[in-house]
């Protein structure tokens, strides 16, 4: 009989097998158009639908596999390859597992990691700086732990000194996704508790946990000021340009660094890092008609927030302000957290290994990545000219992220944020899909 196990357990054992100790082959029964737009690296595809006719000689053939093999079994929510692996079973196969739950549980798979810092003064407040990764969407969040005593700071966030885990620090939760407990989790093993909850932006890939989190924990929520022009419905704090908010004795400064959307804020840690949204990645840039129109007609997106000056391009130009201005602005060797990183449609990740802490430093960026090195023209057209596709039910997600809309269950929300992210400006191909 084959064994099942949850989609973290799955992650596990991918992670055992890229380090050699592990050895087994992955077999996604979904669609082709579904196997197409989304999967889980080095996947191997072959179509099957429960109750038809399984021909084992065929799937052999497609597959290369045999008996001798360990085959991992996937599908879009774990039905169909729950079937599957029974029919592998029955064929002979004495090595089948089953990932509960399909892509819908590989998608709330997380992992979590500490971001290293540089030397920092012996006077400075003690600081870690946590990314919660989401592995298949390549969403990053933020957890900036500090002490207990609270610092100088337009924003001091809610006392936390009863909290109930009694831990003794104070922690500063970012980019916050669907699955809030992974970060109240982060918090709980650095011995600190949440006593704010922040976003850098409306985001348009996956639905915000921000303003649940606050809500359970009884936290401030904020947005960037901003975000106000963009019709939110959802109650928040709001932070201007240069305000800071405490972080247990850290400063948390918001600058202002509009054109992915208008809303955009990067949120500088000390001085020690810049979490950079969706505005600055390891490798490359926002992208800029999410919120506005790929044209230049100046008309406003799917966001609620109306006419915006120039469209995509009069973003890109705000954009490569922000870039130049603000971000590239920073010293050298403050490391650069940015909101996602890449995750093709074939799952790869390139040269991020999921787990790993994902970040580089203003100085690196500067050096390596090869938009920032044009000029405001070039660099307009650069990243207007080919537009890559857009995440899956961004309107939507964007709605929901507002306040205006809301997914109408658990299965909605799921299905409506599944597939990888598509916030940055370099195309990619293909579309995820939800198919047993």
């Amino acid at each position: 009989m084959a064994e099942t196990i949850a989609a973290d357990e799955f992650r596990d054992r991918i992670d055992e097998r890229r380090r050699g100790e592990r050895s087994f082959a992955v077999v996604d029964t979904r669609p082709e158009e579904s196997f197409a737009g989304w999967r889980v690296a080095d996947a191997v595809h072959y179509f099957y639908k429960p109750f038809h006719e399984f021909d084992v000689d065929d799937f052999e053939r497609e597959t290369g596999l045999s008996p001798d093999d360990s085959v991992i079994t996937l599908c879009a929510k774990g039905k169909a390859s729950d079937d599957f692996a029974a029919e592998l079973d029955a064929a002979g196969y004495e090595d089948v597992t089953v990932v509960a739950d399909g892509m819908r549980g590989w998608s709330a798979v997380y992992d979590s990691t500490e971001v290293p810092l540089g030397d920092r003064p012996d006077a400075a407040p003690p600081l870690d700086l946590v990314q919660v990764q989401r592995r298949a969407k390549g969403c990053l969040g933020y957890l900036v732990v500090g002490g207990r005593e609270p610092g100088d700071a337009d924003h001091v966030p809610a006392d936390r000194s009863d909290a109930r885990d009694g831990s003794d620090r104070v922690a500063v939760a970012i980019d916050v996704s669907r699955h809030g407990d992974e970060w109240v989790e982060a918090a709980a093993e650095r011995g600190a508790s949440i006593a704010a909850v922040v976003d850098t932006h409306v985001h348009a890939d996956h639905l915000s946990g921000g303003r649940a989190l606050a809500d359970d924990l009884g936290v401030p929520y904020y947005l960037p000021a901003a975000a106000a022009a963009r019709d939110v419905a959802s109650e928040f704090e709001p932070i201007e340009r240069n305000e800071t908010l405490d972080a247990g004795g850290v400063d948390l400064k918001a600058l202002t660094t509009p054109g992915h959307t208008d809303d955009g804020a990067s949120y500088l840690v000390g001085d020690a890092a810049v979490l950079t949204g969706d505005t600055l990645f390891t490798d490359s840039v926002g992208r800029t008609e999410l919120q506005f129109s790929a044209d230049d007609g100046g008309e406003g997106g799917a966001d609620g927030g109306g006419v915006s000056d120039g469209g995509a391009a009069g973003a890109a130009r705000r954009l490569y302000d922000s870039l130049h201005g603000t971000l590239l602005a920073q010293p050298d060797g403050v490391v650069v957290c940015p909101g996602h990183f890449a995750v093709a449609n074939d799952g790869s990740t390139g040269e991020v290994e999921p787990g790993e802490p994902v970040f580089t430093t203003v100085g690196a960026a500067r050096g390596e990545i090869d938009v920032l090195g044009l000029d405001a023209d070039d660099f307009v057209e650069r990243i207007t000219r080919t537009l890559p596709e857009k995440p899956p039910n961004y309107e939507s997600v964007i709605a929901a992220n507002r306040g205006v809309e809301s997914p109408a269950d658990e299965t909605a929300a799921i299905e409506l944020e599944l597939g990888p992210n598509r916030c940055a400006a370099e195309p990619d191909a293909g579309s995820p899909a939800d198919d047993d």
